[in-house]
């Protein structure tokens, strides 16, 4: 699974860190004294190291949760969001992570308990309603037999009852879901592009199938489950393409139990689209005309279909279900 696994000094004693060494025994085990001195060194590759990335276990300082991202989510409160882990172990051509980082290894951050500390505070701050998404620079499943995301954090926020977590996946990893008691406060939310999309630029991604299947599981288990349609990606079929994936995704779930469902648009900062075409100048998508505002890269929709696609959704949801990511 990994090259290597690397450890900070200061985690080296850390209970979730001597048992993950023990699981992955074979494997190199390499010192360090912070995570940067791997991560952020000059002179890696991305698309390269992607191959075969290592493990870094690590401390994280700092703020540890913070403000979400202007129009990330939906209404309902204050929101915020936390990574308890950097990189994914998808290769969506797509994705800003590989534009905002130099490394393709993934950094675990295990110090979860000072995670738990400091969204306790925060929640306390709001006094109200509050929002907490995961899965902002990872996918928050993807990794759970390893990091075991949600063995600890599900019990978090149990206690903390007028807080949501909204956990943001494309994975089937559900074992740890479907063996715990459902929260009400918590959403799992499934992403999706079309199936053209998928198949084009979702690399190692489960099938768009597989993971309908798993909210089919998640919602009859007691689950409340969301879907995110993003980044939508214009091509010429794009409305008969969506009109196939809502058929086929509403015919499998029931919208009675369905939080809420979001289309957002391809969009990143200018620095990170511009380091992603120097990564993959081959890719099409990179070869699409563009557009600037406000710092981020956008595709240019010539034919107004956000609109258009919005309608088609509508008529499988109730209109209060739905948001636009901005």
């Amino acid at each position: 699974m990994f090259s290597a696994i690397y450890i900070e000094g200061e985690v080296r004693e850390h209970d979730r860190v001597k048992e993950l060494l023990e699981r992955f025994s074979s494997i190199p085990h390499i010192d360090c004294q912070r995570y940067g001195e791997v991560f952020n060194r000059k002179g890696q590759n991305f698309r390269i190291q992607k191959k075969s990335p290592a493990l870094i276990l690590a401390r994280k300082y700092g703020n540890l949760v913070l403000p979400s991202p202007e129009g990330y989510g939906f209404d309902g409160g204050k929101s915020y969001y936390f990574s308890h882990m950097l990189n994914c172990i998808y290769d969506c051509r797509y994705c800003f992570l590989q534009g905002m980082y130099r490394s393709a290894n993934y950094v675990l951050f295990v110090n979860y308990e000072d995670f738990e500390s400091q969204i306790a505070e925060s929640i306390k701050a709001s006094d109200g309603p509050s929002i907490y998404y995961s899965g902002y620079d990872c996918d928050s499943l993807a990794f759970e037999p390893v990091s075991k995301f949600c063995d600890y954090f599900l019990p978090v926020f149990s206690k903390h009852t007028s807080a949501v977590l909204e956990i943001r996946t494309k994975s089937t990893q559900i074992r740890n879901l479907l063996d715990a008691k459902p929260l009400p406060n918590c959403i799992v939310a499934m992403s999706f592009t079309s199936d053209e999309a998928s198949l084009r630029y979702e690399h190692k991604v489960p099938t768009i199938r597989k993971r309908i299947e798993v909210l089919q599981k998640l919602q009859q288990a007691g689950w409340s489950i969301a879907l995110r349609f993003e980044p939508i990606i214009w091509d010429s079929n794009l409305l008969e393409n969506y009109h196939k994936l809502f058929t086929e995704i509403f015919h499998r779930i029931d919208i009675n139990g369905l939080h809420s469902a979001s289309i957002g648009e391809f969009r990143m900062p200018t620095s990170f689209y511009k380091n992603i075409v120097k990564l993959y100048p081959d890719v099409d998508l990179f070869a699409r005309a563009t557009q600037i505002e406000n710092g981020l890269v956008t595709l240019i929709n010539k034919e107004d279909s956000l609109q258009q696609l919005e309608q088609i959704l509508l008529r499988h949801i109730k209109p209060e279900q739905y948001y636009r990511c901005a």
